[in-house]
């Protein structure tokens, strides 16, 4: 009984280890890669505060569960929606 009781306190106690404050900026490259291999080419992921509104879909969550990682496949910000003009080779 004492062994077990023990061995219970002792699992309790390193829990806390075993769920570390991940990195945004660490966690947001491990998951782009992740999406990347997946074969999706236009995405993005946004790191915002937990409390925020998200525009797509959290994949993550990072610094204590005070931050969260925001997915949105589909048109890159920069480009505003729009298609590159097209080049014309003479």
């Amino acid at each position: 009984m004492y062994k077990t009781a023990l061995a219970l306190l002792l699992a309790l106690a390193v829990t806390p280890a075993l769920a570390q404050r991940k990195d945004c900026n660490e966690l947001k490259a491990e998951i782009d890669a992740k999406i990347t291999a997946n074969g999706v080419k236009v995405f993005t992921t946004t790191i915002v505060d937990m409390d925020a509104p998200e525009d797509g879909k959290v994949v993550g969550t990072c610094d204590g569960q005070t931050r969260k990682i925001v997915y949105k496949r589909g048109v890159m910000p920069d480009s505003g929606g729009m298609a590159p003009a097209p080049t014309s080779k003479q």
